[in-house]
């Protein structure tokens, strides 16, 4: 009753009632919406930062951990839009750093050495797997139990490379004949006299689906055993915006910790872009990978980690085979 009465004397006043209508709107259209998270808002027009990741090689597991980043959001946590190119084989990923066609690279410990050797100025920033992948395929049945068993066989092997280099120089090798790297297991399941270079996580699974028993004898058993699927930029990147490279490490080590956590989602992203990378194969990787990136059940506070003894040793062995002299200064080629 009262409610009618009151809107009765405001119709009988109409300039007052329009006053009224008129300073209601005006408050309405101030007041805040309850709807709207200003803080959201302000989050979803947030500006980011773009940068390109260059990987070594096509999407596999070896890189789960930079996808894992940027599906899982730690990039843009960061405030930054990071866009992962796929590399593939002999992939220049330093000479694509130099030449700013990429902000940040994937690369291995002894490709920053040696091109720091011809004054590229690359610098690891971060490195996820503390022990190399890299492996000899041979077959169960050729008897070959080590490396040093290597003889009267096929090798296929980019026999240029830094790791063939030093097997070549600290292994006898009889009666080894030398060929190309295969690319794929399918000459090494045709041939038990034929043995391949190989990543621990990759080819050995494969070549077992194909219905070989293939052994895996680790290159770091002979001492070589550079950092792997590091996370490199240039001195001048690091000089001029070390902020974007704290920012990249943070949400790198982020990635890597999560895709080690729990791989499956991550898995299904990178097999969406590679398909020959089947979810059984990546699954494998991502197994094999926990003890890669934290050997001796090392912390996560410790992911990521390098020091100097390593990077000393990596260019002892470098210049032992020739790829660099005592120039290059090994406490440069790493953020410590």
């Amino acid at each position: 009753m009262r409610s009618r009465q009151l809107q009765k004397s405001l119709m009988n006043n109409q300039p007052y009632y329009l006053l009224v209508l008129l300073v209601g709107l005006l408050l309405g259209c101030n007041s805040p919406d309850p709807i709207v998270d200003s803080e959201s808002e302000q989050a979803s027009t947030k500006t980011l930062t773009k940068v390109t990741l260059q990987l070594n090689w096509f999407p596999e597991a070896e890189h789960g951990g930079y996808y894992a980043a940027a599906l899982h959001g730690f990039f843009e946590e960061e405030g930054l839009e990071v866009e992962i190119l796929p590399g593939g084989p002999n992939s220049p990923v330093i000479q694509q750093l130099v030449s700013s066609q990429a902000e940040f690279v994937v690369g291995n410990a002894d490709q920053v050495l040696t091109s720091r050797a011809k004054d590229s100025e690359a610098v690891a920033l971060f490195a996820p797997l503390q022990n190399s992948p890299r492996c000899i395929m041979v077959h169960e049945a050729a008897g070959i139990k080590s490396l040093a068993d290597l003889k009267n066989m096929t090798l296929g092997m980019s026999a240029g490379r830094a790791f063939a280099l030093y097997m070549q120089k600290h292994l006898s090798m009889e009666n080894v004949t030398l060929v190309g790297y295969p690319g794929s297991p399918a000459v090494f399941v045709n041939d038990e006299t034929f043995g391949q270079q190989a990543y621990v996580f990759s080819e050995p699974f494969v070549a077992t689906k194909l219905g070989a028993k293939p052994l895996a004898l680790m290159v770091s058993d002979i001492g070589y055993n550079p950092y792997t699927s590091l996370l490199i930029t240039t001195q001048q990147r690091i000089d001029t915006d070390n902020e974007l490279v704290q920012k990249m490490i943070r949400a790198s080590k982020k990635g890597w910790i999560q895709y080690l956590k729990n791989s499956e989602e991550t898995n299904q992203h990178i097999h969406s872009l590679n398909e020959e990378m089947g979810l059984d194969i990546l699954a494998y990787g991502a197994k094999v990978l926990q003890d890669l990136c934290l050997p001796d059940s090392a912390s996560q506070e410790h992911l990521g980690a390098m020091n100097l003894q390593r990077w000393t040793d990596l260019r002892d062995q470098l210049i032992e085979i020739e790829l660099i002299d005592s120039s290059v200064d090994p406490a440069a080629a790493f953020l410590k």
